[in-house]
């Protein structure tokens, strides 16, 4: 069933503000939630609310934090997000990041004690209004084994960067670390399909195509699938990700990272606080004119578009250019969601006397 934009961000803002999450604050965190519905990155919108829910009531999420610098130089700051939404903490990290930039000419920010923080593009994305680069990261529940291993020891922990451009849209990187994101996985899982060989190992280390091969004890494979084809790379990009945003802030990193799902526990010997993310902001003309180099990023975006194209393709894209795409159908004809997200959303509303 499609729904428009208006009613899933009335439904979700409801739920969130009986949660107890203050009026500025439901209305963030519902913009970043559907902004992935709308960019269609479905398994980090509406389909991770109850979760949200879920975690709250397990007295994992904190509905009214207070979010605040713990420590800072002129360039860089770290942030306690006091166990709030990771919808809400980034932003304010993101923020600062900017603010950062505007005194110093790039902004570094490392975030603890935070929880899962939507999609990262949304976050890079908040830093091309002002003429800058956006750069953002976190850490995520270890589902993932590193090259070699059958443990799992990292997430899926994502990078995002946001370049603006002049007349071409800008230039948005969003991925995952992995050969896919643990969402689409669960969205495989919703709709009774098979999940691509190369996406998992089974708990044996094997290859497996069964979408729930992770629950039953395997894992997410780094970005590449196996040696051959270079999951050493995407290990070692989750790596760096983990590091920045943990290690780095006093999270939680590594096997220690909670889980998402609240029926599994945080393990009860924690090496830092929540879950931890990283952003930087970078000001253009702390390095050339703005207007300069946002000419040039046009240059470089239209020569690629024009690049020529293998036999079963018509266009080259750039980083972004689907999800936009898909944005502005979206916002014209609304949002299509699965019946196993639109049960959880009616169950759920029923629960808080809403109906969707």
């Amino acid at each position: 069933m499609t729904f428009t934009f208006d009613h899933l961000y009335q439904f979700t803002k409801e739920i969130l503000l009986r949660i107890g999450c203050p009026e500025k604050d439901a209305a963030l965190a519902t913009d970043v939630l559907l902004s992935a519905d709308l960019r269609g990155v479905d398994s980090h919108g509406v389909a991770r609310l109850s979760g949200y829910v879920r975690l709250w009531e397990k007295g994992r999420i904190n509905s009214q934090p207070h979010i605040h610098v713990s420590y800072e130089t002129p360039s860089t700051a770290v942030i306690d997000g006091d166990g709030g939404l990771g919808l809400v903490v980034a932003p304010f990290a993101m923020e600062v990041a900017m603010e950062k930039a505007i005194i110093a000419g790039t902004g570094w920010v490392s975030v603890k004690n935070s929880n899962h923080y939507g999609i990262a593009g949304y976050h890079a994305m908040m830093a091309l209004k002002h003429d800058m680069i956006g750069i953002s990261l976190t850490n995520a529940s270890p589902l993932v084994s590193p090259t070699f291993s059958k443990e799992r020891l990292l997430g899926t922990n994502p990078i995002s960067v946001a370049i603006p451009a002049k007349n071409q849209p800008p230039f948005v990187l969003d991925m995952a670390t992995t050969t896919a994101a643990n969402g689409k996985l669960e969205m495989l899982q919703r709709k009774g399909e098979n999940a691509p060989l190369g996406w998992i190992q089974n708990e044996n280390g094997y290859p497996t195509t069964d979408p729930k091969g992770v629950k039953a004890g395997g894992a997410l494979l780094p970005l590449g699938g196996d040696r051959e084809h270079g999951s050493h790379k995407g290990y070692g990009l989750g790596a760096v990700v983990d590091i920045f945003s943990a290690v780095l802030s006093g999270a939680n990193y590594g096997p220690w990272v909670p889980p998402f799902v609240a029926f599994l526990e945080p393990d009860p010997n924690p090496v830092g606080v929540g879950l931890g993310h990283f952003f930087g902001a970078m000001r253009v003309d702390a390095f050339r004119p703005a207007e300069e180099f946002k000419s040039h990023m046009d240059n470089w975006i239209s020569r690629f578009r024009a690049a020529k194209t293998t036999p079963d393709h018509a266009k080259v894209l750039i980083p972004g250019d689907p999800e936009r795409e898909l944005e502005a159908e979206r916002k014209k004809n609304g949002i299509p969601l699965i019946p196993a997200v639109e049960t959880d959303l009616r169950d759920l509303g029923k629960r808080f006397g809403i109906e969707l």
